[in-house]
């Protein structure tokens, strides 16, 4: 199996630990860390979103479905 490969295994497969994705745990540090820039506000779904951005590539539409899955609310901030 390639690096690029096993790479793709590991963004889907959950960790035993807590059963989070890479994806998941990445998008869980980058609300807590931009409402700690806010002062603990919540975080607009499209800052959220160009963050998120900055270390995976993925649609609009995949982030929500990430958010949904992790019981983050959908009304515009998480």
């Amino acid at each position: 199996m390639s690096p690029e490969e096993w790479q793709a295994v590991l963004e889907v497969i959950p960790d035993v630990r807590d059963g989070l994705t890479r994806t998941e745990r990445l998008i869980l540090y980058v609300i807590h860390e931009t409402r700690k820039e806010l002062n603990g506000r919540n975080v607009p779904t499209v800052m959220l979103y160009g963050r998120v951005l900055e270390y995976v590539d993925m649609s609009e539409a995949e982030l929500h479905v990430y958010l949904d899955r992790l019981g983050v609310r959908g009304d515009g901030t998480s």
